[in-house]
């Protein structure tokens, strides 16, 4: 499964040098006193893997965007109008229409594009670890977001861009410009939905598993592991 390889990658935590990780651990609040360094690493790890693993993979599935109001995608402001044209002359269905298959197209990149996490993931360095650690609540998922995300964009837009034809995104959208650049006195539109979709859909992918970070860091029965509860003990 090609989030559990995700979660491999992230082992890379466990390369640190004894010393690197020594003076994360004594930087802690009460120098870490009893503290494996090692055992940060791990837990860091094992908080952004269940993340990964369970809330990402929420989003590959049928209406995991459509029917998820956290990430859903909506149309963006320039074609707000677009929307409104179309139901006012009649055409409420493939403005709905339209909309679901941004959603759609999202979903099937991101089950397409989840292996690119391997590569981009691989260059990643944790010597901010204890910042991450005893930082907000969105901390990890702020740092593997800004280290991956233009790698990420740079994989995932052709990915979206081939997603459009496979579920007829690009023929629906196609028909729907159409249709409003053909009604009088309309400002014509020529939006870049490739753009517009890719940017929603690693929107999506950082904010589930920002959700899943804020469980484990806020709330203890999420942490359904020993390793868990031992190292986000340490920010309590």
């Amino acid at each position: 499964m090609h989030f559990k390889r995700v979660a491999i990658l992230f082992l890379i935590f466990t390369t640190f040098s004894c010393a690197e990780l020594q003076n994360v651990v004594n930087s802690l609040p009460n120098g870490g006193v009893g503290t494996d360094p090692t055992m940060i690493a791990n837990g860091l790890r094992q908080a952004l893997d269940f993340g990964i693993d369970k809330q990402v993979s929420k989003l590959t599935q049928k209406d995991g965007f459509y029917k998820n109001q956290l990430v859903k995608i909506l149309l963006p402001q320039e074609l707000q109008k677009v929307d409104r044209t179309l139901r006012d002359i009649g055409l409420g269905s493939l403005a709905d229409e339209g909309l679901k298959v941004l959603n759609r197209a999202a979903e099937d990149a991101v089950k397409e594009a989840t292996p690119i996490f391997v590569s981009a993931v691989k260059d990643i360095t944790f010597n901010d670890a204890k910042n991450i650690l005893l930082g907000p609540d969105n901390a990890a998922t702020s740092y593997l977001k800004s280290k991956t995300n233009s790698a990420l964009y740079s994989k995932f837009n052709p990915v979206i861009q081939n997603s459009f034809s496979k579920v007829g995104a690009d023929q629906v959208w196609t028909n729907i410009i159409t249709k409003y650049n053909s009604v009088p006195f309309v400002n014509k539109v020529n939006p870049d939905l490739t753009d517009y979709v890719t940017n929603q859909a690693l929107k999506g992918v950082y904010t589930m598993i920002a959700v899943e970070e804020k469980q484990i860091r806020t709330k203890v029965s999420s942490r359904t592991t020993t390793l868990l509860k031992q190292v986000f003990a340490l920010q309590d």
